[in-house]
């Protein structure tokens, strides 16, 4: 058994890229943001008033969400539109909702 589950233990650098995802997942506000631009591309003031947190609070969370490319941006004009990076941030948020719903 333990022989087995050390065959299947990615490697330790990707544990550890694996961990800061959840890390990062792990702060409500930053989840919230996530879940708020899984429905649609929202720009940082909308984010700001869906969440009811200041525009402020809001960019330093998309830093570090970005920096983990967790969400990705574009610009237009003067406003910056944020969205989930790829489809697999979907997947967490599905499988984490359903886990957590399961459990209560």
């Amino acid at each position: 058994s333990v022989a087995a589950a050390r065959r299947t233990m990615p490697d330790p650098s990707l544990v550890t890229g694996m961990a800061e995802t959840f890390k990062i997942l792990g702060d409500p506000n930053r989840l919230r943001i996530v879940i708020a631009v899984s429905h649609a591309e929202l720009c940082t003031v909308d984010i700001a008033q869906a969440l009811g947190i200041t525009e402020s609070a809001v960019s330093h969370q998309l830093r570090l969400l970005k920096a983990l490319r967790l969400v990705r941006q574009r610009k237009e004009g003067k406003l910056v539109f944020t969205s989930l990076d790829d489809e697999h941030i979907e997947d967490l948020l599905r499988i984490a909702r359903r886990h957590s719903t399961e459990a209560m």
